[in-house]
Formats: C-alpha cells, sequence, structure tokens
C-alpha cells in the first residue's frame, strides 16, 4: 500500500484542492475538423451504436455539440427504452453511461422525467459492487472501469455515495487497476476523472469533515497520473490506441500534478489523427472514446446546467463510411492456427476467408468440432464478448475470462474487430487477471 500523499501545513492542502485552470488542452483546430468525419460516421452508422450501446455514442457527440436535433432523439429514444426494459440486467457502469449520455449538456428542468430514479437505482447498484467487494476478496461484480464510471455519474448528477468508501477503494495499488500485472491506462484514467469530480465537489462544500478522505483522494490522483505517464510510448500513444483517449482526458484535468515536460500533448494528438485514416476507430465504442479528447473535453464537461455549442455543421454527417467491425470479407481462403487452451491445447487448422475476423475463425472451428470448439459470445459495445468456451463461463468473483492471442501476445481489439492474417497463430486462453 503506498501511503497517502501528505502535505504538511493544512493552508498548503487547502489550496492544493482548489480546482485549477486546466492545462492549455491541444483539441484539434476547426480547420481539421474534416478529420474527425470518419468518427462521427462511424458512430451514427454503426449496428453497434443500437439500444445499451448507443450511450457511448450520444455522451461523445454531445460533447462534442455534433448532433442534430433528430439524430439526438434518436439516440436518446434507444437508450430511454433499453434502460426502462432491461434496467435490473444492465451493469452499474452501463446505467452509470447511460445517465451521463442522457444529462449531457441539460440543464436539470431538461432532464427526462425518471432521470432521478435512475441515479437512485444506480446508488443501489454501486453498493451492490461495494458489498460483492467485501464478500468477495475485493472483486467488484464488474471492474474497476465501471466502478470509476458509477462515482463520475453520482457525482456529476448529485447521487449519494460514502466518500471513505472511495477513498478508501480507489487506492491505486489496488490489484483491480491491473490487468495480468499491466496497469489498466483506461481503468487509471476514468478513476482519475472519477476522483477528481469527487475532490471538486466536496472541496467546495467546505466541509471540514471531509479534510483527511481529500487528503488520501489527493495522493490517489497524483499516484495514478504518475502511473498513466509511466504508460508513455515514444510515438506518443498513452498504453495503447484504444486508451489514449480517456488518458489524455485525464491529463487535460490535473495538469497540476506533472509537469509540462512529462507530457507532449501535441505529438499524442497528431498521433491518434494518424491512426484514423487507418480504420483503427472503426468500432463506434472506439471512436465515442477518442472523439472528446480531441474537441477539447472531458467527461467532467457533461453537467455544466447548460446546453452544448452546437456545431454540427462544421462536420459532413453524410459521407458513407462501413458500418462496425472490420473491412467486408472478400478475396481467397487464408489458413490460420486455432487453439483453445484450457488445462490441455485443442488445436486445428481452419480456412476462411481473406478479410476474416477472430469469430469468424471462432465459428469456422466450431462447425468442425463443436465438442471442443463450441462457444458463447454477448453483444457489448465493443462487439461480441466471448463469456464461454467448452461451457466454462468467465467470472468476476474468480477473476476468469477468456483471453485472445495472436502469435502469443494479447490482442487488444475484440473477437468482432481483430482482422487475421495467413499463418496466424490464434489462441482462446482460459486466463486469470
Amino acid at each position: 500500500m503506498i501511503p497517502s500523499h501528505q502535505l504538511p501545513l493544512v493552508g498548503l492542502l487547502l489550496f492544493s484542492l482548489i480546482p485549477r485552470q486546466q492545462c492549455e488542452i491541444c483539441e484539434i483546430s476547426r480547420e481539421n475538423y474534416t478529420a474527425l468525419n470518419p468518427l462521427i460516421n462511424t458512430m451514427l452508422n454503426s449496428k453497434y451504436s443500437k439500444g445499451i450501446q448507443a450511450a457511448n455514442v450520444l455522451l461523445s457527440l454531445r460533447l462534442g455539440g455534433i448532433l442534430n436535433q433528430s439524430q439526438e432523439q434518436q439516440l436518446m429514444r434507444q437508450i430511454i427504452r433499453t434502460v426502462e426494459n432491461k434496467e435490473s440486467s444492465l451493469t452499474s457502469g452501463q446505467l452509470a453511461l447511460s445517465i451521463l449520455a442522457l444529462g449531457a449538456c441539460k440543464r436539470p428542468d431538461e432532464m427526462f422525467k425518471n432521470y432521478s430514479d435512475l441515479v437512485r437505482q444506480l446508488e443501489n447498484k454501486f453498493q451492490e459492487e461495494i458489498k460483492n467487494m467485501e464478500e468477495h476478496d475485493d472483486n467488484p461484480l464488474t471492474n474497476y472501469y465501471q466502478l470509476s464510471l458509477d462515482v463520475l455519474a453520482l457525482c456529476l448528477f448529485s447521487g449519494n455515495y460514502s466518500i471513505s468508501i472511495v477513498a478508501r477503494k480507489f487506492n491505486p495499488e489496488n490489484k483491480n487497476y491491473y490487468f495480468h500485472g499491466q496497469f489498466s491506462v483506461d481503468t487509471g484514467a476514468m478513476a482519475v476523472l472519477a476522483l477528481t469530480c469527487v475532490k471538486r465537489e466536496k472541496t467546495n462544500s467546505q466541509n471540514i469533515m471531509y479534510k483527511q478522505d481529500l487528503e488520501i483522494i489527493d495522493g490517489h490522483i497524483a499516484s495514478l497520473i504518475r502511473k498513466i505517464l509511466s504508460q508513455k510510448k515514444e510515438d506518443g500513444l498513452i498504453g495503447n490506441i484504444y486508451s489514449t483517449g480517456e488518458a489524455m482526458q485525464a491529463l487535460f484535468v490535473s495538469s497540476h500534478y506533472y509537469k509540462e515536460s512529462q507530457w507532449d500533448c501535441q505529438k499524442t494528438r497528431n498521433k491518434v489523427l494518424e491512426e484514423i485514416p487507418e480504420g483503427v476507430f472503426r468500432m463506434p465504442t472506439a471512436a465515442a472514446q477518442i472523439l472528446p479528447a480531441l474537441l477539447g473535453k472531458t467527461y467532467l464537461d457533461v453537467n455544466k446546467d447548460s446546453s452544448c455549442v452546437y456545431k454540427s455543421g462544421a462536420f459532413n454527417l453524410s459521407t458513407p463510411e462501413p458500418t462496425s467491425g472490420p473491412p467486408a470479407v472478400s478475396g481467397p481462403q487464408i489458413q490460420v492456427n486455432y487453439s483453445v487452451v484450457i488445462n490441455t491445447t485443442y488445436n486445428t487448422m481452419v480456412s476462411v476467408a481473406n478479410g476474416s475476423v477472430f469469430l469468424d475463425v471462432m465459428q469456422k472451428a466450431e462447425k468442425e468440432n463443436a465438442t471442443v470448439f463450441s462457444f458463447t459470445a454477448e453483444e457489448s459495445s465493443w462487439g461480441p464478448y466471448i463469456t464461454t468456451v467448452q461451457g466454462i463461463k468467465a467470472n468476476s468473483n474468480e477473476r476468469t475470462y477468456w483471453a485472445l492471442l495472436s502469435n502469443g501476445k494479447p490482442l487488444s481489439q475484440g473477437a468482432g474487430s481483430y482482422v487475421v492474417h495467413a499463418g496466424e497463430n490464434l489462441e482462446v486462453r482460459w486466463s486469470k487477471y
């Protein structure tokens, strides 16, 4: 356990807790807005921008002020319908994301009538997460990324939560920030946003009873920022391409925790812009998570009690873009090696069309031998998520899951988006994190 950050004088502590001006955010210039059109059209046209998955899209596009009224209403209806029909089965993070999306850029009097009920439901789900941690070796029902979304939504929309529990549970050395011993940048970044919101809210309340918890939270933020910066790559990415957007948001709101020389924001932004034409953000969630930072926004801008400044005319929203997922499958057949690894390794050679994704390989193998290669998947905002193989189900309390690997290395893309290549050694491995 890292000791909480301590300041020698109360005056210095209070000064450090006063929200300061953000750093000079390196958002994309208006002249270069056309570079963002692929992201926007991916979000608007994808089959994964439906139901609860639409929350990522609505939140991102609202923060950017990009949607027209018709598009906004359509996305809102999808989210509200899904939340009302499936509230009990939603994870805490899915509900929190829906609250953030529905409340973004809206004054309290503009909220739909059941909004306060959703906040109360999130309070209950968050308590269930904490209870599960107390009973199951500190393992939440979901993960720390979702817990951070919970705290952020409750903080921004006046929900009830215990600041002491937040201070205790969000210690940066907690195992839930790590995946196979590797610090998770997007998890840490979302925690920074949540903790920053809590710090600002409770500091502004000027309640002396929060003093010790605020000291601890301040130390957590400082430590998390150090960990995020330690994952900075030479090319400017932080973690990987998919964690960089949220890392940028965390660094935007925490500039007084690091020196200007420690992060070249423009280098990071430019690297991301280079990757957009390469199609790495073809999943709407990936596009949604990078867009706010490119426009100089963070999730802490969600609840400003005023409407967004809409600038949809600055973007081309009619450019046809591929729907979610990889490029269309075409061309000759290729062969890949496919394995399922539990206690034993089961191998097969699979032929699929050029341009196929990991999921296509799994489906082909299952057709050839259902006993060995059977699997189930459920839809998520990142596309199909593998839940069982050979009937063995992932379990958060046991910290088990099905890892996807190529040539022995974990993939940063999902089964429905990773395009396979001839001769690859693909693997689904029963793993613990």
